[in-house]
């Protein structure tokens, strides 16, 4: 589950550019390379309630580092192949991957883009159309390209989540990670596997395991994006909300920008963690193993040993 919560912070983050358009691709490109630090509000309506936040965002060369602005005791640092938890100060764990697969397919359209005005400052703001809808909304900083806000779309054109920065100052901001941790590397995964290679507009863009058995597989649309993990051990949730899709059930569990899924195949237990909006979910999981009694004797295993 360390591997997993690391993981799912690093999802939220940013969008994956990928197939976006050269201009927003370049945009964002910037985005991740500029230097500054924030305060953001992210506000989901789910089908379980609202889910809300407010994280601190400190960024510099392609390194970010993500917090709560009531809690600085606890960060996670995520950048280009890896992600890097933090505790007080002090590196907790650190995880280094290496993506090898090619870009997803283009599934969206971006308009010119509108000059506009945030937090004070020159923007543009772009929408993202596809399948007919608009998707998202982007507000983009014109001096270095932060990406100051980000609004998705439902199918029934609804707000599904906004995140905005409330705070923002362009001074490069100090970040400093002390007592470096051992880092544990994903590797390529070359082995047959239960992820499919694409599912319901989704391209699997990396995909690796470890010693432990656990295999994770990235997905994106160019613009959504989600991680499909297989783990030898059970994918428990706080309260979970119990979802049935045409006689599959999930235990689901919204946060502020994400979902979780979890449930057990007759492969293992498995869990789908990502920023996509609800009208896709179905979709997406019925393109994977399907939720099966493990048997018996599985269940007996980890009764035993977890």
């Amino acid at each position: 589950m360390r591997l997993i919560i690391a993981l799912t912070t690093v999802l939220i983050v940013f969008p994956a550019s990928a197939a976006l358009g050269s201009e927003l691709d370049d945009l964002l490109d910037r985005s991740r390379e500029a230097s500054y630090s924030a305060e953001q509000i992210i506000t989901c309506s789910t089908p379980d309630g609202v889910e809300d936040a407010v994280v601190r965002l400190s960024q510099v060369g392609g390194e970010i580092q993500v917090g709560a602005p009531v809690d600085d005791d606890l960060s996670v640092s995520s950048g280009y192949g890896g992600w890097t938890l933090l505790q007080g100060g002090d590196v907790v764990s650190r995880t280094a991957v290496e993506g090898t697969s090619d870009e997803a397919v283009a599934r969206y359209t971006i308009d010119g883009g509108v000059r506009t005005e945030f937090l004070g400052r020159d923007a543009t703001v772009y929408k993202m159309a596809g399948e007919g809808m608009i998707r998202a909304e982007l507000v983009i900083d014109n001096e270095i390209g932060a990406l100051l806000r980000v609004i998705t779309y439902g199918a029934d054109g609804e707000v599904y989540c906004e995140r905005r920065f409330i705070t923002f100052d362009t001074t490069p901001p100090t970040m400093r990670i002390s007592n470096p941790a051992e880092t544990d590397t994903l590797e390529s995964l070359a082995t047959d596997t239960n992820l499919p290679e694409s599912l319901a507009g989704f391209t699997r863009l990396d995909q690796y395991s470890d010693e432990d058995g656990f295999v994770f597989g990235y997905y994106s649309d160019g613009f959504f994006s989600f991680a499909v993990f297989e783990t030898p051990s059970i994918v428990r949730m706080e309260a979970p909300f119990r979802m049935t899709f045409d006689n599959r059930s999930y235990d689901r569990s919204f946060t502020p920008g994400q979902v979780i899924y979890s449930w057990e195949s007759r492969a293992g237990a498995m869990a789908l963690i990502g920023d996509l909006p609800p009208d896709m979910h179905q979709k997406v999981l019925e393109g994977l193993p399907e939720p099966r009694d493990p048997g018996i004797f599985r269940r007996l295993w980890r009764n035993l040993f977890g």
